[in-house]
């Protein structure tokens, strides 16, 4: 089974990111390395890795970004391996949506029980995708653009962070509370009227129909769902 797994290392210290491909191919996975943010990113969407381990400390931007960036269209396992001790960052991290958090310096055998134990416990998923394709509708979860018919739409942070977490589950029913807490945070659970002004106005860029929507559907009393067909 690990034979056909990759694992993606994202981090800047040559020594390590050696040493740790060698244990990872001796052990039968496939390595991709990464030695930036962007890098990471990138390689994340074209590589599709079943893991990723990430370092914080990253030249060119902070690894909770990263993590964002990922989670913004994949549920991957990430393991942070970084030397920061401090409690603070390892809660932002996962928050930010990290699976494990690895001190630097560590046991290697213990490390790859980490990395065997969080593969064992993915699940994988079809909505694994940084890029969708929905009619006339070309939405790149990792690149965080949409288009129509070629032409490329603008939306408003607010308005991605809610069509995201839509494609992210298309096909299936998000509740009114799940977007509010995940969009505008838990104290805004109530908060029923957001939504249908961001509903209101994302059909009005997304749909060609706005008032017989064909990708954001409402479920009456329940919340929204996101269909591709």
């Amino acid at each position: 089974m690990t034979q056909q797994q990759t694992i993606l290392v994202a981090d800047d210290e040559p020594g390590l990111v050696q040493a740790l491909a060698i244990n990872l191919r001796a052990r039968g996975w496939n390595v991709v390395t990464a030695g930036t943010g962007a890098g990471a990113l990138e390689a994340a969407a074209k590589r599709r890795p079943d893991l990723v381990v990430l370092d914080l400390g990253l030249p060119d931007m902070d690894g909770v970004d990263v993590i964002r960036g990922i989670r913004g269209w994949s549920a991957v396992p990430i393991i942070i391996l970084s030397a920061r001790h401090d409690s603070d960052e390892k809660v932002s991290a996962l928050d930010a949506g990290a699976d494990d958090y690895v001190t630097k310096p560590f046991g290697m055998d213990e490390f790859l029980a980490r990395i065997r134990a969080a593969l064992r416990r993915a699940q994988p998923s079809e909505s694994d995708a940084p890029v969708v394709q929905a009619g006339e509708l070309r939405i790149d979860l990792a690149a965080k653009k949409i288009s129509r018919n070629g032409a490329e739409l603008r939306l408003t942070p607010t308005e991605w962070h809610f069509l995201e977490i839509l494609v992210r589950h298309r096909g299936r029913l998000v509740t009114h509370e799940q977007l509010l807490q995940q969009v505008w945070g838990p104290s805004y659970r109530t908060q029923s009227n957001y939504l249908r002004v961001y509903s209101a106005q994302l059909r009005r860029k997304l749909e060609a129909d706005p008032a017989h929507p064909r990708h954001l559907i409402t479920e009456a009393g329940m919340g929204y769902r996101f269909e591709t067909d």
